[in-house]
């Protein structure tokens, strides 16, 4: 708890500096020069009072290919999901949110098959990776697709750090791991609520995180299902300690400290977030729900 109380007090410092451009480190209240990435690395890991984002790509610090998740998360990550974002204003909301801490982004991929809707693809990832990775910031591509493997490429070359399949739509969920292992992805495992946490944790070996559906699949808004609840705190039990567990679907203010307490690390936010007249305020108002 005292890391997550330090974690909410590093937002409440960034509204000081809201509109201060993100090439600049915050020192308790006043911006200055950038120091060299490395030493910069080490004082935030020091010094979590210190709102310091990351001084180049996070995407760019090669760590067995792209960044393990272990490097993008602190304590435990709000990740906006752009696909609630007003789309005529998806570059300036991203560049807001970035300004306002967040740093993982939740990008889901329909293809109007394993879920109804075709969403957005890896053209709209291309034409904001570079803006997140230049700010410091990862993409979690959700895969919501069939034969997610065969995605993977064109995830790639559009810019995306982390994808999550799901097992319903794997038969050999391994052989998808590896795939996106030879890619230097990092990879996650998503499972419906149809699906028993049992099946998911099974699926996942190998993986870095498993993702958690607090909702249907496929369309942004709907209402949290009290259900997954209870499947994360299974879950949690059943996953390796060092294994990530993701929940999406209907996460707001009156939920999200129970599913981090819980289990869940990574909390995916998107009408909670996009729906709401002020975006920074909604992003930090559940950063500090989580203290």
């Amino acid at each position: 708890m005292e890391a997550l109380a330090r974690l909410a007090e590093r937002y409440e410092r960034m509204i000081l500096h809201e509109e201060t451009e993100l090439g600049h480190t915050y020192r308790f209240g006043s911006p200055t020069t950038a120091a060299s990435p490395s030493s910069a690395w080490r004082r935030r890991r020091r010094s979590p009072s210190r709102i310091e984002p990351p001084l180049r790509p996070i995407w760019r610090r090669k760590i067995a290919g792209r960044v393990p998740w272990n490097d993008w998360i602190r304590t435990v990550e709000i990740e906006p999901s752009l696909y609630a974002a007003d789309f005529s204003r998806l570059g300036e909301q991203i560049d807001t949110l970035l300004r306002s801490g967040a740093r993982v982004f939740h990008f889901d991929v329909g293809d109007g098959h394993f879920v109804p809707p075709v969403t957005i693809g890896p053209i709209v990832l291309r034409s904001i990776s570079a803006r997140i990775h230049e700010a410091g910031g990862a993409i979690d591509c959700h895969l919501m697709v069939d034969n997610p493997a065969h995605h993977f490429d064109q995830i790639v070359q559009a810019g995306g750090d982390s994808i999550t399949f799901h097992v319903e739509a794997a038969h050999d969920p391994a052989a998808v791991i590896r795939a996106a292992r030879e890619r230097a992805l990092q990879v996650g495992v998503a499972f419906s609520p149809e699906t028993a946490p049992e099946a998911a944790a099974a699926a996942a070996a190998g993986a870095d995180l498993v993702l958690c559906m607090s909702i249907h699949p496929g369309y942004s808004g709907q209402a949290f299902m009290p259900g997954a609840l209870d499947r994360v705190r299974l879950l949690r039990q059943l996953v390796p300690q060092e294994m990530h567990v993701q929940v999406d679907g209907g996460i707001g203010l009156e939920n999200v400290r129970q599913l981090h307490e819980a289990g869940a690390d990574l909390l995916v936010a998107g009408t909670s977030i996009f729906g709401q007249g002020d975006l920074p305020r909604a992003y930090r108002g559940l950063v500090q729900a989580l203290a």
